[in-house]
């Protein structure tokens, strides 16, 4: 993408600690006496709020508006609400009138690529931001560097810090140009992949299966339909009681008593028309007789022998009476194609009379795990191996999605036997699936296998656990080299392999659900990678949804996983999660 902003943009970035706020509220005043203009954007890595609680605008802003805009003779603001998903960078800078402004400075946002200064202090012991990126163009510090040409400035000298903004915004013909495609505060680091730019490459080299076949409805659970399910009847079929009551005319309400010529259960039907005067006592889903419009309900009347009173009774013409139609149209249409199917799904198109439905034809994915270490469960265990986990976890996930499973077992660390079982499972299958053996420097032999038979890229995606991950193509079709330990394993399915399978079995508009939740401890990351813990969320006696990890987080402990009902996802951006703060969780329900 490419800034519009016509105007120089200038980040202050550091970890958090560093003093940013605080060198930039000594230092603003010396460049607005300078003449300057200033516009100022700060990235925030948690909730908060700009008004006071008790004033106006907070309270209309918590009753549920969504941009609140608050005037005054010198100022005004405009909140907005963004609940769905963080602002892009971009968007933030279009806010920004830039006719009354000569430069926006920004506060964070250290991962996105656009100019940047870097302070520093020794005492906060943080890596340094420069080796990484090339976005910066100097250096506030306590201390001296000789390993880079960048200019450096002491981060306590005010007036040289001041200087050299000036002189930036003076020089500044336009914009550099951000060597990023995303654009967000959580825009990851060139070097890597990030979650985002890892899901969007596989999406995008995907295509559904063209196939399609006749399912049964008993059959259809998980299936993706292949075509539109249209409505060939109304529903409801005929006009007919919401309840057990008197079936009545509407213009007829103003009788003391009425008659009862009948009593009409559901399946059957009073098969004259209503006349004046008359009543029909009937049942739930029963057809209302014709003339008959409204129906009152049982508990407000009274029938002796084949007279019926309703008392006290408020009738309005038309209660209690669903229109044929009134859910459906024939021709209406019910479901898309692209539609996975679930148990309400199954009962409505069965209630329309289908006996089966089009669906997109089960997706076949091969699976295999790799190396001399590793072994079956069940045989006795030789010294310095392992049993094979992993296949089973991705046996159980691709379950869970519907897929037709090709296990290819456990394979030796034998190249040639590598490219034979590659070979074959891309013959078979529609997607080829293996984990390990995938990191950059690995000497793996499924490596040197992959490197004879297709296109394969290994990337490394900014994430923890997870980074290592390959993707590409054997004899067309989809493979996915997942890390090796285990958790690593089922957060790279979840985030990378689930998506592109749903994308091939036809199903469309999928998202995975993403809510908040306060956390109840102290969450850490490491700022520029996007962090995935296992968590528990629940509801306190507040009925607010809190989290809390399941424990220690390493990416070789499965049982984390087990104990999980969510994963914590932490932004790059983001380095620390208080006690009481939001934070973003995945609710892991019906997905492993």
């Amino acid at each position: 993408m490419k800034y519009s902003l016509p105007i120089p943009l200038l980040g202050f970035a550091a970890y958090s600690g560093t003093g940013k706020t605080t060198l930039l509220e000594t230092l603003l005043p010396k460049l607005t006496e300078a003449g300057l203009r200033i516009g100022m954007l700060k990235h925030a890595h948690h909730n908060f709020d700009v008004d006071k609680e008790g004033k106006d605008s907070y309270r209309l802003r918590k009753a549920g508006a969504s941009q609140m805009l608050i005037a005054s003779r010198n100022r005004y603001a405009l909140m907005t609400e963004t609940p769905e998903a963080e602002s892009e960078f971009d968007y933030l800078l279009s806010r920004f009138d830039c006719d009354t402004l000569d430069v926006v400075l920004v506060e964070g946002c250290k991962n996105i690529a656009f100019p940047k200064i870097e302070l520093h202090r020794e005492e906060i012991a943080k890596p340094w931001l420069y080796p990484n990126d090339d976005n910066i163009i100097a250096i506030a510090s306590d201390s001296q560097l000789s390993d880079t040409q960048l200019p450096q400035m002491d981060i306590n000298d005010l007036d040289a810090i001041a200087h050299f903004v000036i002189d930036y915004v003076k020089s500044s013909g336009q914009l550099t140009k951000p060597k990023s495609e995303a654009a967000c505060c959580d825009t990851l680091s060139p070097a890597f992949l990030s979650v985002e730019q890892g899901q969007e490459k596989i999406l995008s080299l995907v295509h559904p299966v063209e196939e399609t076949e006749a399912c049964p409805i008993e059959s259809a659970y998980g299936r993706v339909l292949a075509k539109d399910v249209i409505s060939p009847v109304n529903v409801p079929q005929y006009t007919n009681s919401a309840m057990d009551g008197y079936a009545i005319c509407g213009d007829d309400l103003d009788r003391n008593h009425y008659q009862v010529v009948a009593e009409v259960l559901a399946g059957h039907a009073y098969d004259k028309p209503l006349q004046a005067g008359e009543a029909v006592k009937i049942m739930t889903g029963a057809p209302v007789p014709v003339n008959a419009d409204t129906v009152v309900m049982r508990e407000q009347a009274s029938q002796q022998g084949d007279n019926v009173t309703f008392g006290e009774a408020k009738i309005k013409i038309g209660q209690n009476v669903r229109q044929a139609g009134e859910d459906l149209a024939i021709g209406s249409e019910v479901f898309t194609q692209g539609k996975r199917i679930s148990s309400p799904e199954m009962g409505m198109i069965a209630s329309l009379g289908y006996a089966d439905c089009q669906v997109f034809r089960a997706l076949k994915v091969a699976v295999f795990s790799t190396g001399d270490e590793v072994q079956a469960p069940g045989t006795e265990q030789k010294s310095n191996s392992i049993y094979d986990s992993n296949r089973f976890t991705l046996i159980g996930l691709l379950e869970s999605l519907g897929c037709e499973i090709l296990d290819f077992g456990i394979l030796e660390d034998n190249e040639d036997l590598m490219v034979k079982a590659l070979e074959d499972a891309s013959a078979q299958a529609d997607v080829v699936l293996t984990s390990g053996g995938v990191s950059v420097g690995d000497a793996d032999y499924i490596k040197l296998a992959l490197d004879k038979l297709g296109q394969i890229d290994f990337w490394r995606i900014n994430m923890r656990p997870g980074r290592p991950l390959a993707f590409g193509q054997i004899s067309g079709k989809p493979f996915f080299g997942l890390p090796g330990n285990p958790v690593a394993v089922m957060v790279s399915f979840i985030n990378f392999v689930e998506p592109a399978l749903r994308k091939m079995q036809g199903e469309q508009h999928w998202q995975p659900l993403k809510v908040n939740a306060i956390a109840t401890e102290n969450l850490r990351s490491r700022q520029g990678r996007t962090e995935f813990s296992r968590g528990v969320y629940q509801l306190d006696s507040t009925g607010q949804l809190t989290v809390c990890t399941t424990g220690k987080q390493g990416s070789g402990i499965l049982r984390s996983m087990s104990e999980a009902n969510c994963l914590i996802e932490i932004s790059p951006s983001v380095d620390t999660v208080k006690v009481g703060e939001s934070v973003t969780i995945i609710p892991l329900q019906g997905r492993i």
